[in-house]
């Protein structure tokens, strides 16, 4: 056995050569199939079914995004002490939690974006049409600000009045949406090409870049969550809220998803350099 080991080893150090042309993978077989790139419009789309149902995936997770991240903010900024509420760390965690659960139950339909940068960063990497970018990034914004007008809509008049049903109704959807979507028979099939693990790094990435950026700026890396509350909740005497200051909360995660697009496809992926053999 020690000796089929060391040939395995010398094999695999001398199978390929120390000098490649840059760009080039190492693997000369691969075991995926690179789909292609998708095109800038595409007019079938609009007449599909899937195109739609892809969308109102997007409304949804975002409106639940921010229905629940929004009210766990609202719970930590009303309460008397930092100490006796969630604080910063369960913000973060609020944020993190809903994008792993949301991007778990919605990559096989519409990739579970639930961020215009997100969608902007993919539409760069040519991972979806134009005319789809464009319908997600204005459904996500719609969700957003529905989220954060049910919000306020159940305040605590209202809330006091319903016994909290809203919430109820709310954390119960939530609940069973992620039931049905983990254990719905399709999925196997539907989303085989959707890793099953993709969305933890995803929400912990988001955790991470919460807890460190929430006590500085509030953390602007989704547009859509930045465009909600501040339509529905007018900023008063805060000039990082203020609707001249939104700019950088648009402008700022786009040029990070453009850079990382970038990064991804010439450096990481190395696409531009690949020769054709």
């Amino acid at each position: 056995m020690a000796e089929f080991r060391e040939e395995d080893v010398r094999v695999g150090a001398n199978k390929f050569s120390e000098r490649q042309p840059i760009g080039t993978a190492a693997q000369g077989d691969k075991d995926y199939v690179e789909p292609p790139a998708a095109p800038l419009f595409e007019a079938g789309e609009l007449t599909s079914w899937s195109f739609y149902r892809a969308g109102i995936a997007e409304f949804v997770a975002t409106f639940l995004f921010l229905y629940i991240t929004i009210l766990t903010v609202m719970g930590v900024k009303r309460s008397p002490s930092i100490c006796s509420s969630v604080g910063i760390q369960g913000i973060a965690w609020a944020f993190g939690g809903m994008i792993f659960a949301l991007v778990y139950c919605t990559a096989g339909i519409s990739g579970g974006h639930i961020n215009p940068a997100v969608t902007f960063g993919l539409l760069l990497a040519r991972k979806l049409s134009l005319t789809r970018a464009l319908f997600y990034m204005v459904m996500q914004c719609l969700g957003a600000i529905c989220g954060a007008g049910v919000v306020k809509g159940f305040q605590k008049s209202p809330y006091q009045q319903l016994g909290g049903g809203s919430n109820s109704i709310v954390g119960t959807f939530v609940l069973v949406y992620t039931v049905f979507s983990a254990t719905d028979a399709k999925r196997s099939a539907r989303d085989s090409h959707v890793p099953v693990l993709a969305p933890l790094p995803i929400g912990f990435a988001v955790f991470l870049v919460h807890l460190a950026t929430i006590p500085i700026t509030g953390t602007g890396i989704n547009p859509a969550r930045s465009l909600g509350p501040l339509t529905i909740f007018p900023p008063v005497d805060d000039p990082r809220r203020s609707s001249p200051a939104q700019w950088i909360f648009w402008v700022g995660p786009f040029i990070g998803a453009g850079l990382a697009a970038i990064y991804h496809q010439v450096v990481i992926r190395a696409i531009p350099f690949r020769s054709s053999s």
